[in-house]
Parts: structure tokens; C-alpha cells; sequence
């Protein structure tokens, strides 16, 4: 997975995962757009657990691609109502109260 940190006012973190084989794309439906070729995504590949680590200190988490949703899902920290698809690939934003 491709991973991007973002730290924001108040050192909260806000993490991009994005399937290593999406990055770089753009996507589109009439009501959505999604660039994954913006600097926003292009951060750094991290394996399963490095990301799962991230997750957990995130505040927000934004995740697109079949692996990273699903590794959302494993996680619990989503449900698959939460998910929307854009151009057939799932994408989903999850905020954590906690952090």
C-alpha cells in the first residue's frame, strides 16, 4: 500500500492509503472525481502492518483501492455502507474521536 501522512494544526494526523496499483490514476463518475496522481496520494509504500500502525495514530484516514478498504473493513474501523465507488474503485473516509 501507498501511504501519505499529512500532519495538520495540533499535530493530527491525517493519513492517505491507496492501493499500490491505482496511484497515479484519475477517476471519475458525474458526481465524484478522484486524482490519485495529486501529491495529496503520492507518499511512501509501507507493508500491512506498518500501515495498520498508522491507522491507529491517525485522527482521519481516507482509503481507496480494493486492499486498503478492505484492510479498513478487517480493521472495524468502517463499515461497507460507508464505502462509495467511484469509477468501480471503493473509496471511504474514517475519522477517529480518540486521536
Amino acid at each position: 500500500m501507498i501511504v501519505k501522512k499529512h500532519v495538520v494544526e495540533g499535530g493530527r494526523l491525517i493519513l492517505c492509503v491507496c492501493d499500490e496499483d491505482i496511484i497515479g490514476r484519475k477517476f471519475h463518475t458525474d458526481d465524484f472525481k478522484l486524482d490519485l496522481s495529486s501529491d495529496f496520494y503520492k507518499g511512501e509504500k509501507k507493508t500491512e502492518q506498518e500501515t495498520i500502525n498508522l491507522i491507529e495514530a491517525a485522527y482521519m484516514v481516507n482509503l481507496v483501492g480494493n486492499k486498503s478498504v478492505d484492510l479498513a473493513l478487517t480493521l472495524n474501523i468502517i463499515s461497507k455502507q460507508d464505502i462509495i465507488k467511484i469509477d468501480n474503485i471503493p473509496y471511504v473516509q474514517a475519522v477517529s474521536m480518540e486521536n
